[in-house]
């Protein structure tokens, strides 16, 4: 069998040429391929795409730049995909970290400078026994519910169909979400950022929290109200938070969120540089497998849907 052209832009990297030729495709000049792996930002992609270009592989799982700047709308005929599912398991372990940190109260701990243990009694929980809903059960979802079942934690996941989860005790529609906030213990935000999840955890969401409910965002920040989440976090009406991701970001210097001591801050890195290439690599031989085959693609990007 001829292998498909496939270009690479905007740069030929060596990995990304080996995990196309793994897939059955080969290097072609963009005039000549089929197919277009992008591994760079959306302003540098091209404007006009050759007619014989029918799918484009995106190297971000986030898209939303990509529907700001016009790009996808701008190629209707073509397929695109996303990296979405290439990180899931390193973000998944970042998620559950902060779960874990937050709710046996790692932080105060770590910044104590003296011997608080009748305090820290009080204060540290489990996860054994609690409830953890999973807002966006995807990729990352499907990664972390047997990191929190391990422990025995029970699970809501949350996605858009309402297809059942493995793994989960019960699975919900996106448009049932409402219904989760009185009946979990914590919540972990892996949806993604869409007009429609914007502010999914507001000052109304959280209320219906407990004091001792944790929040994690490994996501994006818009779908966290930051004004709600700081009242929230100051009046101790929830446990805690873990954020990841945050609205504004970079989190400005001198901002709340850095002093409050029931709020775990990490800058982005649960998708660290040295974990993305092999990932991405893996990914892009497995839809170069799929594309080859005429079967369906991995992260197949919904215009409609924004994701």
């Amino acid at each position: 069998m001829t292998p498909v052209p496939i270009a690479l832009g905007p740069h030929a990297d060596p990995q990304l040429m080996e995990a196309i030729a793994t897939g059955g495709g080969e290097w072609a000049p963009m005039a000549d391929a089929q197919a277009l792996v992008w591994a760079a930002e959306p302003d540098r992609f091209p404007d006009e795409l050759p007619k014989s270009i029918r799918w484009v592989q995106l190297y971000s799982a986030g898209v939303e730049d990509w529907f700001t700047a016009g790009i996808i709308a701008r190629h209707p005929g073509i397929v695109f995909t996303s990296a979405a599912g290439a990180f899931s398991a390193t973000v998944a372990e970042h998620a559950f970290a902060l779960l874990l940190a937050g709710v046996r109260a790692l932080p105060e701990q770590l910044a104590a400078t003296s011997w608080r243990q009748q305090e820290f009694f009080g204060k540290v929980g489990t996860l054994r026994g609690s409830t953890v809903a999973v807002l966006g059960a995807g990729g990352i979802g499907r990664a972390l519910i047997p990191m929190l079942t391990s422990v025995g934690a029970s699970v809501i996941a949350v996605n858009r169909s309402g297809r059942e989860v493995p793994g989960a005790a019960e699975t919900l529609p996106a448009d049932r979400t409402d219904e989760v906030w009185d009946r979990t213990d914590h919540v972990v935000v892996a949806a993604p950022a869409t007009a429609r999840t914007r502010h999914l955890v507001g000052a109304e969401q959280l209320a219906r929290l407990g004091a001792h409910s944790w929040v994690i965002n490994v996501a994006r920040g818009s779908l966290v109200d930051t004004d709600a989440l700081v009242n929230a976090l100051r009046g101790r009406a929830i446990g805690g938070a873990g954020l990841d991701v945050t609205d504004p970001e970079p989190l400005p210097d001198g901002h709340p969120l850095w002093t409050l001591p029931n709020a775990i801050i990490t800058p982005h890195c649960s998708n660290p540089p040295s974990v993305r290439p092999p990932a991405f690599a893996d990914h892009v031989a497995t839809n170069v497998r799929r594309f080859v085959a005429g079967e369906e693609l991995l992260a197949r990007i919904d215009p409609v849907a924004g994701y």
